[in-house]
């Protein structure tokens, strides 16, 4: 689960987004600081405020000074370190509003990001040392979160590590990560994660040796627990697995860090443990919830110990059984499935009826939460946020399709999300009705229909599912019929992507996923060029405006990166295609210089991707000198395939990040050039993805990642490789390799998808079957499942993208991405550059 997602959703209820741009000018910390003196000069960068005194030049990197606080103590904290850097001249950057803080110090926030107000970046080793004595004494008696990623100085708010001053970036794994200079000038990765770490070549100053020997000190054999390893992290501790040292007693601990994993009424973790160990002692010998031992305290932290309970989270359970993801199902194992589940919800709902009787609500039921043993014996586990009846509590923290609505107090809460879970076991795209209540009607008559449910069990989940505090509104989409006009249906998704642009902004014009925020907003993948380029191709329009925001952004701030998805060689793709040649070749010519540097082999953004926008260039200019260097990136690939790595545990393979990528770069080298030997490194880049699938549960051929799971996505999984391996087909039907392509297109037909994405989910699925000409049945039926996700949005409609949290517009992840499946599987256009037109079946 990638928890960036979480801290995006706190600054806009239909799009993921920064949290500067939903702040409030009382919320803003410069009401409580005094008026920046001349010789200063600062600006705004997301959720940070830069201050910076004129004349003052910094070293690219060093022991930097983070400054912690809570939500209540920031705005002091802040206006007293303000004080004192701005009489000494001293950079620095802080977070710009109250609610910014909270949402950084929130549970699912990144744990390595947490606690921090203000970052100090002092010249040198004195200039730190004096920082820290003098700050430390202004700051005394201050609390806030521990900064996991530092090193604590003394027992204050002020912790230290070494990293970067200004940004300079480095590829690994197909992502760009924060760098530094190493030793020799070289960049390395600048580690951020949640435990203290120095760079090799870096010397710990004298200042700070005591308090990493009392970092060091800390007494592990007085902790009467022996952990076996960790279960689960968020922001607010872990979970561990662990054996008493008293008597061997196996059991979980449950760690909370003060100050730290915040809900929306600033609760900290700790509170929430004292409360989950107040609420187990009291259903005490329920079946199916473990029981509590003891409550203590070890290094500030504080641990819960229980019983260990046997069994997987329910959606584990899901992905195993649900029989819809199969491409293919009988009706006897509908039937047997439907009666599983029934049990299954059964003993869900005789548990909690059962805390209740102890006058519990347990306030947090969702699939995480309710774990399926091998027998599908049922647990309960986690009652941090549960609460005595008569308390009259409510949820601040809950998981999307499963928290109650404001109205719903007491048992009403639980009454809510039991509801939810019976509808997740035959549909689990709960989500989507959280962000638009009026689907709810069509997918409980969607799993009445395919699951023979009872009446009285589809009319309780619309009983109590239905939203009674949401006026009525536009509830319908284009695709809420039996028989859409798909004409209708392509201006009502273009309709609704042109309502959300935002061309009053600079950092991005159409909603999209995170990743933008990263990559910026005008990428091919995640933003604006992108979905100018679907609406053009799909025959959509042209929009002048929009491209012009597209020019002067770009011209404004250029992308960060060359590669085609994540940066510059697909907005100038766009770009010529658009007939802006002058801005277009710039870009290109512009990061040659970084090419070199550049080792990401991918399509996304990697060196494939490069060099097959380099060919096209060479087309539309009838310029060799593009494919000189698109055949020379070839080379580097080659060479880079013939010293790959073996397959690891996390996959890779497809589309954007795995060897299908340079596979298509080497096909179109061969067709440019001839030379049968690009076509015999194409099947050898073809294979080495290959090398990475497996046969999944329903019996098709997908990407393997990790033990057990199995992805048939387009950016990562098997679809992807199915769409370059077409392209084989097509080119060289002839080869070994194409054989495997039935086996692949299998896993692309399953009923159930768990998201709209083109990159991953059911619109990528549809365009491999389009472009692969696959089963006019499957086709079918991933046009008419598009509607689960179709949610109503101005005057047309949407498609949420990854975690399905919030909507998306761009390629990627949202609905531009579906606009591109839906022109390749009606129309027969291309669903992306450099790919062959599909061949449509016969209807």
């Amino acid at each position: 689960m990638d928890l960036r997602y979480e801290a995006y959703c706190f600054a806009d209820r239909l799009f993921y987004d920064v949290q500067s741009h939903a702040e409030t000018a009382e919320d803003d910390f410069s009401q409580v600081l005094p008026a920046l003196p001349d010789g200063w000069t600062q600006g705004d960068r997301n959720i940070w405020r830069h201050v910076h005194p004129d004349g003052v030049v910094l070293p690219k990197q060093g022991w930097k000074v983070h400054v912690s606080a809570t939500v209540l103590n920031a705005g002091e904290v802040l206006r007293k370190s303000y004080e004192y850097l701005i009489a000494r001249r001293i950079p620095f950057k802080y977070l710009r509003t109250q609610s910014i803080v909270l949402a950084r110090n929130s549970k699912y926030a990144p744990r390595e990001g947490s606690g921090k107000l203000i970052t100090i970046y002092p010249a040198d080793d004195a200039e730190l040392e004096s920082t820290l004595v003098e700050l430390s004494e202004i700051l005394k008696g201050f609390s806030g979160a521990y900064i996991l990623s530092d090193l604590r100085y003394g027992a204050g708010p002020l912790f230290v590590r070494y990293g970067g001053f200004v940004e300079q970036w480095l590829e690994r794994d197909g992502k760009r990560v924060l760098a530094i200079e190493g030793p020799d000038g070289a960049l390395v990765p600048d580690q951020r994660k949640p435990t203290f770490w120095v760079p090799d070549w870096v010397k710990l100053p004298a200042c700070l040796e005591e308090h990493l020997a009392a970092r060091r000190t800390g007494d592990a054999d007085a902790f009467p627990y022996r952990v076996v390893q960790s279960l689960h992290f968020s922001n607010g501790g872990g979970v561990y697995e662990a054996v008493r040292k008293a008597d061997d007693r196996p059991v979980v601990l449950k760690e909370a860090r003060p100050h730290a994993g915040l809900d929306r009424d600033n609760v900290d973790a700790v509170a929430r443990l004292r409360r989950e160990h107040a609420m187990l002692s009291k259903v005490a010998g329920v079946p199916g919830v473990p029981e509590v031992h003891e409550h203590f305290t070890a290094w500030e932290h504080e641990f819960v110990a229980m019983s260990r309970v046997s069994g997987r989270p329910l959606g584990q359970w899901l992905g195993n059984n649900y029989p819809l993801t199969h491409h293919e199902v009988t009706d006897e194992e509908i039937t047997a499935y439907t009666q599983r589940a029934l049990e299954l919800v059964a003993e869900v709902e005789r548990i909690v009826h059962a805390v209740h009787e102890r006058g519990v609500v347990f306030c947090d039921l969702h699939p995480l939460n309710i774990l399926v043993d091998d027998d599908d014996a049922v647990s309960l586990i986690d009652f941090e946020l549960a609460f005595a009846v008569e308390e009259n509590g409510k949820p601040t923290l809950g998981s999307p399709g499963f928290q109650a609505p404001p109205d719903r107090t007491g048992f009403e809460i639980d009454e809510h999300a039991l509801a939810a879970v019976r509808l997740y076991v035959f549909l689990p795209l709960n989500a989507v009705i959280d962000l638009a209540p009026s689907k709810l009607r069509s997918h409980v008559d969607f799993i009445q229909r395919r699951f023979g449910l009872p009446d009285e069990y589809c009319a309780k989940i619309l009983d109590v599912l239905t939203r009674r505090d949401v006026p009525a509104g536009h509830t319908t989409t284009a695709l809420d019929v039996p028989e859409p006009d798909w004409q209708v249906v392509r201006k009502s998704i273009a309709a609704g992507i042109l309502a959300s642009a935002t061309p009053h902004r600079e950092d991005r014009l159409f909603p999209g996923d995170v990743e933008q925020f990263e990559v910026g907003g005008t990428g091919f993948g995640y933003g604006a060029a992108g979905v100018l380029h679907a609406l053009h191709v799909t025959g959509m329009g042209r929009y002048p405006e929009h491209e012009q925001w597209l020019l002067d952004a770009v011209r404004r701030e250029p992308p960060k990166e060359p590669g085609f998805f994540t940066g510059a060689h697909g907005i100038a793709h766009v770009l010529e295609n658009f007939g802006h040649h002058d801005l277009a070749e710039e870009l290109v010519r512009s990061y040659a210089q970084v090419l070199p540097d550049t080792r990401d082999h991918g399509l996304s953004a990697g060196l494939a991707g490069i060099g097959l926008n380099l060919l096209h260039f060479a087309g539309t200019r009838a310029d060799d000198t593009y494919a000189t260097q698109a055949l020379e990136l070839g080379e580097r690939l080659g060479t880079a395939l013939a010293d790959a790595e073996p397959p690891g545990p996390k996959a890779r393979a497809g589309f954007e990040h795995g060897w299908s990528g340079p596979a298509l770069l080497f096909l179109r080298l061969f067709q440019h050039t001839d030379d049968r030997r690009w076509l015999d490194l194409g099947a050898r880049a073809l294979e080495r993805d290959l090398a990475e699938t497996m046969t999944a549960l329903d019996g098709s051929t997908q990407v393997r990642d990790g033990n057990f799971r199995t992805l048939p996505y387009v950016g990562v999984g098997s679809a992807g490789i199915a769409l370059v391996l077409n392209e084989f087909r097509l080119a060289a039907p002839d080869l070994p390799v194409v054989e495997r392509l039935p086996e692949l297109v299998g896993g692309t037909t399953g009923e159930f998808v768990i998201q709209p994405a083109l990159m991953l989910g059911r619109a990528g699925l549809l365009a491999t079957l389009a472009h692969a000409n696959g089963p006019r049945h499957a086709i079918d039926r991933h046009l008419a499942a598009l509607s689960w996700h179709a949610v109503p949005y101005q005057e047309g409609l949407a498609f949420p993208g990854i975690q399905l949290r919030r909507l998306s517009m761009d390629v990627d992840t949202g609905s531009a991405g579906v606009l591109l499946a839906l022109g390749a599987a009606l129309d027969g256009t291309p669903v992306l550059p450099f790919l062959t037109a599909p061949a449509l079946p016969d209807r």
